[in-house]
C-alpha cells in the first residue's frame, strides 16, 4: 500500500509517498480503508520534531514512526478477534496512526461510526479539531447555557468547530477573525464577529465567560481583560515559544487560565457525531489533496491562513 513517510525531522520536503506494508489489526484494533484524512498543527509538529520537548516522545534523534497523520475516515476492513462494536464495512471516523496512507490501524474505542448523512472528508475533520473544541469549552471552560464565549482564531479548524459547538451548547458566541472569513464566521453562527485587522477586540469593554484562543496573539494582561469575574481562558493546541508563559499564567491566575490538548474518548466522538448527523455542526473544509500532495498540504496548513480544515485523500478513486 501507499503511505507518507518521514525518516527524519524537518520541513514538507521530508515527507515521501513510499510502498509500505499493509498494517495488521491486534486483537484490539480495526484495520481501515482510509478514504480521507485531515492534516492538523499536530502532524507538522510531529514532522519538525518541534517544540524539541517532543522528541523525547517521538525519538530523539529521528522519529520512532515513520507514518504520519492522526485523523482520518474510512471503512473497516478488518477486525482483531475481541472487537465486537465494529464489523468488516462499516464507516468510522476517529483517531489512527500513521493516517495519511491507503490502510491504517488504530484501537476500536479511538473511533466512531460516521453517520451516513456525512462525508468522508468531512467526518476525517472532526477528531482532533472537533474534540478540541467540544473539551475546552465544556470541561476547560465550563460552558454553561446562556454564557458568552469568544473565540480567538474563528475562521481556523479548531475555531470553526468551536463557534458551532459553542450555539449547541446554547451560548451567545462572538468570533474574531480577519476581514476576509467575516461572512464565514458569522454564516457558522456566530451572533457577533470582531474583525482584528480594524479592532482591537480585547479593548471593546465586553466581558466574557469563556474565551477559547487558537492563536494568542495577546498577551496575558491584555487576555485576562476579557474575562467576567469568574471567567476562563483556554488556550488550544502548543503554542511554539509560549508553553511556559502558558504554564504561567495558569499559575498566576489561579486556574482561570489553561492550556490543553484534546483527549480521545468514545463518548465524546459520539456527541461529535451527533452534532454532525443533525446538521448543528457542518466541517469546514479549505482545500483537499491527494495523498500525493500531502507535502503541500502540510505546507499550506503551517502558513496559517486555512479556513477550516485541510483535507488529504487517500484514495478519490474509491468513492
Amino acid at each position: 500500500m501507499r503511505a507518507i513517510v518521514y525518516h527524519r525531522y524537518g520541513p514538507p520536503e521530508v515527507l515521501q509517498l513510499e510502498e509500505v506494508e499493509k498494517p495488521v489489526p491486534a486483537d484490539d484494533e480495526v484495520l481501515v480503508r482510509v478514504r480521507a484524512a485531515s492534516a492538523n498543527p499536530l502532524d507538522w509538529h510531529f514532522m519538525r520534531g518541534e517544540p524539541r520537548f517532543m522528541r523525547l516522545m517521538t525519538g530523539l534523534a529521528k522519529p520512532r514512526l515513520a507514518r504520519l497523520g492522526v485523523d482520518a475516515a474510512g471503512v473497516v476492513e478488518a477486525a482483531g478477534r475481541g472487537v465486537t462494536a465494529f464489523e468488516p464495512g462499516d464507516e468510522v471516523f476517529g483517531a489512527f496512526r500513521g493516517a495519511f496512507a491507503e490502510y491504517a490501524c488504530t484501537r476500536a474505542r479511538a473511533v466512531w461510526k460516521k453517520p451516513v448523512n456525512v462525508t468522508f472528508e468531512q467526518a476525517a475533520c472532526a477528531n482532533v479539531a472537533g474534540l478540541t473544541a467540544l473539551q475546552a469549552l465544556r470541561d476547560n471552560g465550563r460552558l454553561g447555557a446562556g454564557g458568552k464565549v469568544l473565540v480567538n482564531g474563528a475562521s481556523g479548524g479548531v475555531g470553526t468547530f468551536a463557534v458551532q459547538i459553542a450555539r449547541c451548547l446554547g451560548a451567545e458566541v462572538t468570533g474574531v477573525c480577519s476581514t476576509r472569513n467575516v461572512e464565514l464566521v458569522r454564516s457558522l453562527g456566530a451572533h457577533h464577529v470582531v474583525d482584528y485587522t480594524r479592532e482591537d477586540f480585547t479593548r471593546r469593554g465586553e466581558r466574557y465567560d469563556v474565551v477559547v484562543d487558537c492563536v494568542w496573539s495577546r498577551s496575558l494582561a491584555q487576555s485576562r481583560r476579557l474575562l467576567a469575574p469568574s471567567g476562563r481562558y483556554v488556550v488550544v493546541g502548543v503554542v511554539p515559544g509560549r508553553i511556559a508563559r502558558a504554564m504561567l499564567a495558569g499559575f498566576v491566575s489561579a486556574g482561570r487560565v489553561s492550556m490543553m490538548l484534546a483527549r480521545g474518548g468514545p463518548h465524546d466522538r459520539a456527541t461529535l457525531a451527533d452534532f454532525m448527523r443533525d446538521g448543528k455542526v457542518t466541517p469546514v473544509i479549505d482545500r483537499t489533496y491527494p495523498l500525493a500532495q500531502a507535502r503541500e498540504a502540510i505546507r499550506y496548513l503551517e502558513q496559517g491562513h486555512a479556513r477550516g480544515k485541510v483535507v488529504i485523500e487517500a484514495a478519490a478513486d474509491r468513492r
